[in-house]
């Protein structure tokens, strides 16, 4: 197990939101990102899907869970028929998390058979070699968010020496998405949902 190649980074922002299965039409925010928004984060410094899997590890909330309202002129196709005859907007009420920062792990995977220059265990480290000097120098595949697109980070980066893991946030949350697909690498769509989930002294362990 020694040689499994693991990354990490620090992301911080005024707004995020991880939305919760069971809050309907008016979104509210999990306290700390799912499996699947951290997958995605990770990716967007750095994305190889052909060659390595990213697969998250854990999430550390680094500081105090903060809840805000937060409403926003919704313009898309969801909205009724009749706004979208009349060019009308639907306003969107949720509750975000504010002042957020998040310290990521995750692991990589290579994929078997794969086809490329390079492959294999040789492929992972070449992965977290690249995603590193990526998210050094702040050259990314695309802009990393915070749940909506919208919510841009404030700060992506390096561990920094100022950031530690609030421990006096503890949740519990009855069900909690994982993630999207049935699969991490090429899967179909089949959302997994995990029952009474447990953040302990800030931690959130996806593994």
């Amino acid at each position: 197990m020694d040689n499994i190649q693991e990354i990490q980074l620090e992301i911080a922002g005024p707004i995020a939101l991880w939305t919760r299965l069971d809050s309907g039409s008016c979104p509210r925010s999990y306290p700390a990102p799912t499996f699947s928004a951290v997958k995605g984060i990770f990716e967007s410094i750095r994305n190889w899907q052909h060659l390595v899997v990213v697969r998250p590890i854990r999430a550390e909330i680094c500081a105090p869970v903060q809840y805000h309202r937060y409403t926003t002129n919704y313009g898309g196709p969801l909205r009724k028929t009749s706004q979208i005859r009349k060019g009308d907007s639907f306003q969107l009420h949720s509750e975000v998390l504010i002042n957020v920062i998040y310290r990521l792990y995750a692991a990589i995977d290579f994929i078997p058979n794969a086809s490329g220059p390079i492959w294999g265990s040789f492929a992972a480290s070449e992965y977290r070699n690249a995603f590193n000097r990526g998210l050094e120098i702040g050259r990314y595949h695309h802009m990393p968010f915070l749940g909506w697109k919208e919510f841009v980070p404030s700060y992506v980066g390096p561990f920094r020496e100022s950031t530690a893991v609030c421990d006096t946030e503890n949740h519990l949350i009855p069900a909690m998405l994982h993630s999207v697909f049935d699969q991490l690498h090429n899967g179909n769509p089949d959302p997994v949902i995990r029952h009474n989930v447990m953040i302990k002294k800030g931690v959130l362990n996806y593994v």
